[in-house]
């Protein structure tokens, strides 16, 4: 069992249903109309609410940030590789898509108010998926959904085993691999995200691995006029996906390239 706490994480467990809630305490002395909300929530949803101390809940969270009130979750079952890529768009009258599909992958993101904040803007901003190593990432806890503002409840997650070989894959299904990387070219803002793509962030202040890099083909890197030379990954990676989503949103889609135009090779192809 785990633990979910603060009212955002504990309303969007309830109201995504990605997992099963076993039940939900609050704390005796809170009585007021948010609360009494996640309450008749529960209600509706046959989740069991019983009350308890306000240190017995802090006890639970490890911390006394639970807003009183805390849920008691099974384990999330998470996605595969696969199950990402059987996202289908949907489809316009004369057989095209009506979208293409955008997906984040976090190379060593391990700070977990960094994910969590990631997967509020993936949340936010529309991303059909976010791709994670089981190893070298910060974990799905309570601190993530609190982060989050329960964003996470609702957003598809893969784990994966080799995150380049899940690259790979994504590859082999015509999805553009784009690195962000300080030393890249172009800037973000002059690529033209009206194609299927993943976005890839790299860990806290070393960046993507090498064979990650080299995996992707364009890295891509947000211009910096003052002193220091990069931007905290989840600022970098919120400043990318609004671009992704403001591009696909205000302009028309590119016209067919020519069948006799080459196709464009990136770093990883």
């Amino acid at each position: 069992m785990e633990v979910l706490y603060g009212l955002h994480p504990v309303e969007e467990a309830i109201r995504s249903g990605s997992r099963s809630l076993d039940h939900v305490l609050v704390a005796r002395d809170r009585r007021d109309e948010r609360l009494e909300r996640v309450i008749t929530q529960c209600r509706l949803a046959n989740v069991r609410v019983s009350t308890e101390s306000r240190e017995q809940l802090t006890r639970m969270a490890k911390t006394d940030m639970h807003q009183g009130v805390l849920a008691v979750v099974r384990e999330r079952r998470l996605l595969g590789i696969e199950d990402l890529l059987a996202i289908k768009k949907p489809v316009e009258a004369d057989g095209t898509a009506a979208g293409h599909r955008f997906f984040l992958a976090l190379d060593g993101v391990e700070d977990p108010h960094n994910l969590g904040a990631l997967l509020r803007t993936a949340d936010a901003v529309g991303v059909d998926g976010v791709v994670l190593p089981e190893r070298r990432s910060a974990p799905l806890n309570a601190t993530v959904a609190k982060t989050s503002a329960g964003a996470s409840e609702h957003v598809r997650i893969a784990k994966v085993t080799n995150l380049v070989r899940s690259l790979e894959q994504m590859k082999q299904q015509n999805i553009w691999v784009l690195g962000l990387d300080e030393r890249g070219t172009p800037d973000y803002m002059d690529f033209d995200f009206r194609t299927d793509c993943v976005l890839v962030l790299g860990r806290e202040g070393a960046g993507l691995h090498d064979l990650v890099k080299k995996t992707c083909d364009h890295l891509l890197r947000i211009p910096m006029a003052g002193a220091v030379s990069s931007l905290n990954v989840s600022v970098a990676g919120a400043v990318v996906m609004y671009e992704a989503m403001r591009q696909r949103r205000s302009l028309p889609d590119p016209k067919p390239q020519s069948t006799k135009s080459k196709v464009r090779k990136g770093l990883g192809s």
